[in-house]
């Protein structure tokens, strides 16, 4: 393993040296002379670079910009957030620009941390330079995730080969979220064609036909068999080939455009590079580019906070709830970078009393600050239960907060979600009254096999993914000894009478009055399951959303496009909303060194 003070080093003014073993790949050897023959794809790149060399010519002084590392991802701007045909890449960054530095002494640590970055083709890359417009073939799994995928592309093309079509046809029957996806873009197909000539599909469709605005382009359809070949081996019948084939087809009938394959298969993607076809994931359902972008809900003032924001700041009292808060109105340069409903800290080194506050409300520079009740302390226990850290008892002051309607909660194995979440509920269901019942539900996703169908009545069938709140609810069950064996008794009776547990396939047109509703593991929810659920509230019902956005066992869901990522960020800022990632393990110590080393 080499030293970081090994590795080669880039010079100004000169052009990054690409591998060996990359350039070794862009010829292929005769088998009979035994020399390296340039293959056509090898010389376009080599008289892309020429043309380069030659237009950077009176400019020699001026470095060429590498392709970003990972050290410059993490101290430089990420490109902005993106649409299918609209992803602005950074310019690159001067010369003089301070990079995050490697020691280099040390070696390269041997685990790194996985980087989800989205690389766009190259051939889409030089589209964007030059402002054309490009053609985009779907692939049938961008439709049936997503099914207003077509408007998503805004001036570019969308182009439908026939095989798309009749994969949508053979996934059209069921009542699965799939199927459901395909029928709804074979009606919105259906709608777009209609009262059009030939001729007009031919030419293409306009995709604003429908109202979308947005959508400036056109629809294209396959109308006619295409005889491009692809290499020999590939099994031609197989319905991802065909549409390769379609592909390598259009780039020879639209000779000039940018033509992109967009598909959710990673192997169709791979498949298509290494043929020579440029190909894209579908951009559109991911909220973040990086995870760690992800709203926390908890800022850190700085040490000098009351120095720069302290000079006319103003202090009242006020009874809500039941209890007394402190409120602050603070003016200040760090007060626009704040959000409604975020915790602020400030933890002085020099013994001062620390502040821990939440963010009431921001008109420009000035922000009202109200402080928390502190709920690690024995008196203000809830069900039992006392926070163990600073990220609980941000979470519990929003749990027992009756004008906070919605709470996401985030957090590793063991951060202690579920436990929270219950106790907050039974303290606002038997003491307070505040909500009739407690709704539990969560997604039926296995880790393993599956082991078929389970019988009994619905909640009898969703017992065994409760597991973890039966565990959760035997510590919140402890009453005093004195009670004896009735007294406890009596108690489970009472609160599992109060805890009703639902599946997610029954939830449509249901509406909850006055419930506190609990959605653990929704990190396996889609955007649009997510919503469905969240709208089933009706007055006086509070939601809940736990889960670990590094456990996702769903299919086609990523840590960026999880419906879970979508709420939180979608619902920061919200004046009845909160959001809490609980950083601490507090299940066992067993535990939290499983979570770091394993």
């Amino acid at each position: 393993m080499l030293l970081a003070k090994d590795y080669p080093k880039a010079e100004p003014g000169k052009s990054p040296v690409r591998p060996v073993s990359a350039q070794a790949n862009d010829d292929v050897e005769d088998l009979i002379s035994g020399q390296a023959v340039p293959t056509p794809k090898s010389r376009a790149r080599r008289k892309a670079q020429d043309t380069l060399a030659a237009a950077q010519a009176p400019a020699a002084a001026k470095p060429v910009a590498a392709v970003p590392s990972v050290a410059e991802q993490a101290g430089q701007p990420a490109r902005k957030t993106t649409k299918q045909g609209k992803q602005n890449w950074p310019e690159a960054a001067p010369a003089q620009a301070k990079l995050r530095e490697t020691d280099a002494d040390q070696p390269h640590p041997a685990k790194h941390k996985p980087v989800e970055v989205t690389i766009k083709s190259s051939t889409s890359r030089k589209a964007d330079r030059s402002g054309a417009t490009k053609v985009f073939v779907l692939d049938t799994n961008v439709l049936m995730h997503d099914p207003t995928s077509l408007f998503r592309f805004e001036e570019h093309d969308v182009y439908l080969p026939m095989m798309t079509l009749e994969e949508l046809d053979n996934h059209k029957k069921g009542m699965s979220e799939v199927a459901r996806n395909a029928r709804q873009v074979s009606r919105t197909l259906d709608a777009l064609i209609a009262n059009v000539d030939d001729d007009a599909i031919e030419s293409g469709i306009p995709l604003s036909k429908l109202g979308n605005k947005d959508a400036k382009g056109r629809l294209l359809f396959q109308t006619r068999l295409n005889s491009a070949a692809l290499p020999e081996g590939l099994p031609s019948g197989k319905a991802d080939n065909q549409i390769l084939g379609v592909v390598r087809a259009l780039e020879q009938q639209m000779a000039g455009r940018a033509i992109v394959l967009v598909s959710k298969d990673i192997n169709m993607r791979i498949k298509a590079r290494a043929i020579g076809l440029p190909a894209e994931d579908y951009f559109n359902d991911h909220v973040l580019e990086d995870t760690d972008l992800l709203y926390s809900g908890i800022v850190q003032l700085p040490d000098d906070f009351w120095d720069k924001h302290g000079k006319d700041v103003e202090s009242w009292q006020e009874n809500k709830n039941g209890s007394s808060a402190t409120y602050y109105r603070v003016t200040g340069p760090l007060i626009p970078t704040l959000l409604v409903n975020q915790f602020v800290f400030l933890e002085p080194k020099d013994g001062q009393s620390p502040l821990y506050a939440q963010v009431k409300s921001i008109n420009g520079k000035t922000a009202v600050l109200q402080t928390l009740r502190d709920y690690s302390h024995n008196k203000n226990n809830v069900w039992g239960i006392t926070a163990r850290n600073r990220e609980q008892n941000f979470a519990l002051n929003l749990l027992m907060n009756p004008e906070v309607d919605f709470v996401t909660l985030l957090g590793q194995a063991g951060t202690g979600k579920t436990l929270l979440a219950l106790a907050a509920g039974l303290a606002q269901v038997l003491e307070t009254k505040l909500y009739n019942e407690i709704i539990v539900t969560r997604v039926t996703v296995p880790v393993g096999e599956d082991i078929g169908f389970l019988p009994g009545t619905e909640e009898e069938k969703m017992s065994p993914w409760m597991g973890a709140f039966d565990d959760n609810l035997e510590v919140l069950m402890k009453s005093d000894g004195d009670a004896g064996d009735w007294g406890r008794a009596a108690t489970q009776d009472l609160i599992r009478s109060r805890i009703k547990i639902k599946s997610l396939n029954f939830m449509r047109g249901r509406t909850f009055v006055n419930k506190f509703l609990i959605i653990d593991e929704a990190q396996n929810l889609t955007p649009k399951q997510m919503k469905t659920l969240v709208t089933r509230a009706g007055p006086g019902t509070k939601i809940l959303c736990l889960g670990n956005i590094a456990q996702i066992d769903t299919p086609y869901l990523t840590e960026g496009s999880s419906g879970l990522t979508y709420v939180v960020d979608r619902f920061k800022g919200w004046s009845h909303g909160g959001h809490v990632t609980l950083a601490r393990g507090e299940r066992s110590r067993l535990a939290d060194h499983a979570s770091d080393v394993l």
